[in-house]
Formats: C-alpha cells, sequence, structure tokens
C-alpha cells in the first residue's frame, strides 16, 4: 500500500522537476527574449519558478523557514518587475533627435513626382 509520505515524496520530486525544465526555458527567454518587454516578463516568471522551487524545498525538508524566504522573494519580484516597468514606460517618452535632411537632397511628394 502506497504511505501518504511515499505520494508527497514522488510528488515534490516530480514538481521540482517540472519547475527545473521550467526555470531553464525561462532563462533562455532572457538570454534570447527579441525585446525588452519580453526579457522583464521572462524576469517575472522566473521569480515566480524560484518561488515555486523553493516551496517544493520546504516541502521535502520539512524546513518551514523556506516559507519565508519565498515570500520576501515574492515582495522583492513585485517591486522589480514594477520598477522595470515604469522604466520602460519613462524611456519610451524620450523622443531620439531627427537626423537634419541634407543640404543637396531632392524632396519628393507623396505621388513619388518630382518638382
Amino acid at each position: 500500500m502506497i504511505t501518504p509520505a511515499a505520494i508527497v515524496a514522488v510528488a515534490s520530486s516530480a514538481a521540482a522537476i517540472i519547475l527545473g525544465l521550467a526555470l531553464i526555458l525561462t532563462v533562455w527567454r532572457v538570454v534570447i527574449g527579441p525585446t525588452l518587454p519580453d526579457r522583464i516578463l521572462a524576469l517575472d516568471m522566473l521569480t515566480g519558478i524560484a518561488i515555486g522551487l523553493i516551496a517544493v524545498i520546504a516541502v521535502k525538508t520539512g524546513f518551514s523557514l523556506y516559507i519565508d524566504i519565498a515570500i520576501s522573494l515574492g515582495l522583492v519580484g513585485f517591486l522589480a518587475t514594477v520598477a522595470f516597468a515604469r522604466f520602460v514606460l519613462s524611456r519610451g517618452n524620450i523622443k531620439s533627435p531627427t537626423p537634419p535632411a541634407k543640404a543637396g537632397a531632392k524632396r519628393r511628394h507623396a505621388g513619388g513626382k518630382k518638382r
């Protein structure tokens, strides 16, 4: 007969493996992410996965201090995400200077005809 402790052991091992795979894929998105918002979202996801891994370790070891660490990481991760979002918003408001037109360049109308 299967004991509840054996079920918890197997489930926590499976959860650790799945979260480890998710961690690797999320780190890949942080490194390769094509845009800055993709990287920010991946960092937020990385925080969530780390919280899950810490919770699984707390269940496996029975050491409840890990839960406090996971809660603290959740708070810090939320603040980091908000700070990154504000950074992206403030960065989007900066206008880049437009390059001056060349002195000898001819301008064209929308129809493409020369003046």
